[in-house]
């Protein structure tokens, strides 16, 4: 920690000039053209779907207009992001907080991990630096402390434990650390000295919970070959939900309001007993309803014993109601269950074991994680899943075995969350990627959250094709992940703007599905003269070619000179990578599949490999459409195709083809210091030219 220098003229004047209000014309421009948007691709679409389907090939003519009509849905997402661009000029940082800086690491290089300490070590405001190194290696712990630098790995409560991956190694570094606010970098984002003047100013507004900061690259070349960096999105798209306080959590390069993580920890821990706490109640009155309709005639004692029972379940749920502790009120409860139980033990003896033993089989699960194996010592904060609820339910039950059921299916719900290395879990543990989930918590629980847009840390890119894929489908998966465990259409507390906001990223992701019916259609048309529209007319041109040149309109006008070719490229280009995070996360989620966590390389990984394997789905499609366009010139030549389909369905596939061009560019890129000597050697012959 040190003194913070005084802000000289210049940074003011920087200050100044990189955070300009929007000016309220181009406002009302972009809104304009949102408006001319919307208005031509909803008249576009609803003539598609009323007058011009071809319903005699519905197989390709209703895909094809439900992909339009997902690209529709898209780009009205992307209108009411950016209706609300906020540019935001930062407050002066305030004196005397605390700030822990976690660097996150696993298996980075050290010189690189060192790199980034050394330099967020420097930042100015005062601060203390720590490297959360999740290998628990002696080298990164020796160069830490030979540097007055703090090192945290995962404490001995982590063993034999669920590690939820990042999320987990900064859940644990919280638990080690206390300062106010928290600078989250990954291992290769090098901070600017500033990073903390820039940024701590917004917490001045007590419900600021988290200011995100770009992420920009400088180990990309200008054309960007592996689509790296993310202008459209760490700029327009960021600004555009920072309007509607729905800014994302980006991983990295973001200071966090501790008191904000640890709020929604607590609170995500409570309702997760309470809601296995309400499931174990609901099924406990279906066990013992089921066990008192196979009473016979003499069973007034059972009866009286069952129906204390439900009188007691019925008494829980009125403490819990009153704000009770659900520790205090289980407690109570098992310590009557077990007079119960005393009391009919020599009645039913025989029955209990026989019972009991088919009890100790049903599965019991933690709610953060997979199935474990259970028995009448159930781990903490665990309830047995749904399908095991409906089957215990359904069961015949002895009274003994009944009343015993019950007293399982409390004891499973306790505040210590055996499953778990810690019971509070500030950083959401449902996804691969923490950052969505665990933003999409604090904006539930009504904390605010800013975008900053300045580059405050030079971070960087996979160096390779094999590197990006992988990144790019983890980020992929995990957003998936939460789609479907937390819904956030389904989440209260999120207002209706904010759940737009994270459903529209969400979405976005559907494209892979939607690029293979825009890839079939004309291959279809060009090699078998199948058209999915009723005619292409000059209505068919009217409405759609305004409708294609006023988005693109808004692109230009909302972008302001930002370069967004690349990642329109690859939101086609990585259909498969698309596809298969849909279908990997599903099998996770629904169907209890592992899925495969890789941290993405920070260096080369490879040479003068050329990995066209990386890329067999985008080469099989641009060999059909190439083969489909010969086939369709030459039907056109022999007179079995119209010259107008013909022609429109070529200039499609052409289209394509020039989306598909960035793989190969990808396969045959070699890392940025190949880029940087090539570039080199060709100045030199230039310069002996000269």
């Amino acid at each position: 920690m040190g003194n913070t220098p005084p802000i000289g003229p210049s940074e003011r004047a920087r200050r100044s000039a990189a955070h300009d209000d929007l000016p309220k014309g181009r406002t009302l421009l972009i809104r304009a053209i949102v408006l001319v948007t919307a208005v031509l691709g909803i008249n576009y679409i609803v003539w598609r779907w009323l007058f011009s389907i071809n319903w005699d090939a519905w197989w390709i003519a209703i895909p094809l207009i439900l992909a339009e009509t997902y690209s529709l849905i898209d780009s009205l997402l992307f209108g009411f992001t950016v209706w609300k661009l906020k540019k935001r000029t930062p407050p002066e940082a305030p004196e005397g907080l605390t700030v822990d800086v976690f660097i996150t690491t696993y298996n980075e290089p050290l010189d690189l991990v060192l790199t980034t300490a050394r330099a967020a070590k420097a930042i100015r405001y005062p601060h203390r630096t720590w490297i959360l190194d999740d290998g628990n290696r002696a080298e990164v712990r020796a160069a830490a402390e030979a540097e007055g630098i703090g090192w945290i790995t995962r404490s001995a409560d982590w063993k034999d434990m669920p590690r939820h991956a990042k999320a987990g190694n900064l859940n644990n570094a919280l638990m080690s650390t206390d300062g106010e606010f928290l600078v989250i970098l990954d291992a290769d984002q090098i901070p600017d000295p500033l990073i903390l003047d820039r940024t701590l100013g917004y917490f001045t507004n007590e419900k600021m919970a988290l200011v995100q900061t770009p992420q920009v690259f400088v180990n990309v070349p200008d054309s960007d070959p592996l689509g790296s960096q993310a202008p459209l999105f760490y700029g327009p798209i960021q600004q555009g939900k920072d309007g509607w306080n729905a800014a994302f959590f980006c991983g990295s390069n973001a200071i966090i309001r501790r008191e904000a993580l640890m709020q929604l920890g607590v609170t995500r821990y409570v309702s997760e007993i309470e809601l296995a706490l309400h499931k174990a109640l609901k099924t406990s009155d279906k066990v013992i309803a089921k066990a008192k309709k196979g009473l016979g005639p003499d069973s007034e004692r059972v009866e009286e014993a069952l129906d204390l029972v439900a009188k007691d379940i019925r008494r829980v749920r009125r403490r819990l109601g009153k704000g009770h502790g659900i520790s205090e009120v289980t407690y109570e409860f098992q310590q009557r269950m077990q007079a119960v139980t005393r009391g009919l033990v020599a009645a039913d003896i025989a029955a209990f074991h026989e019972d009991l033993a088919s009890l100790a089989d049903l599965d019991i699960i933690g709610l953060e994680e997979g199935l474990q194996d259970a028995s009448i010592s159930t781990p903490g904060l665990a309830v047995v899943d749904d399908a095991a609820l409906d089957q215990l339910a359904q069961r015949s039950w002895s009274p003994l075995a009944a009343i015993d059921a019950v007293r399982v299916l409390i004891e499973s719900v306790n505040a210590d969350r055996g499953g778990e290395a810690q019971a509070v879990m500030p950083m959401a543990t449902i996804s691969v990627t923490e950052d969505m989930a665990t933003c999409m918590r604090l904006h539930s629980l009504k904390w605010e959250t800013a975008y900053h847009h300045e580059k405050l840390a030079d971070g960087l890119a996979p160096e390779d094709l094999n590197s990006m894929l992988t990144q790019r489908l983890r980020w992929a998966q995990g957003t998936i992940q939460v789609l479907f465990r937390e819904n956030p259409f389904a989440q209260k507390g999120l207002t209706i703007a904010q759940k737009l906001m994270y459903g529209a990223t969400m979405w976005s992701y559907l494209s892979g599905f939607a690029a293979i019916i825009y890839i079939a259609a004309p291959i279809i048309y060009l090699i078998f003269g199948i058209l999915p529209v009723n005619s292409i007319s000059t209505e068919f041109f009217i409405r759609l070619i305004p409708f294609l040149l006023v988005n693109q309109l808004l692109f230009a006008v909302v972008g302001k000179g930002v370069k967004t070719w690349r990642g329109q490229q690859y939101s086609l280009a990585l259909f498969p990578i698309w596809i298969r995070s849909i279908t990997s996360a599903f099998g996770n989620v629904y169907l209890g599949r592992s899925l495969d966590f890789a941290v993405t390389p920070k260096t080369l990984q490879q040479d003068h490999q050329l990995r066209w394997d990386l890329v067999k789905p985008q080469l099989w499609a641009m060999g059909l459409l190439v083969a489909a366009v010969i086939i369709g010139i030459i039907r056109m030549l022999v007179g079995q195709a119209d010259i107008l389909g013909t022609s429109v369905n070529i200039v499609w596939v052409i289209f394509d083809l020039v989306i598909f061009s960035v793989i190969i560019e990808a396969v045959r890129y070699r890392g940025y210091e190949h880029y940087q000597a090539d570039i080199a050697e060709a100045k030199a012959r230039q310069d002996a030219k000269a």
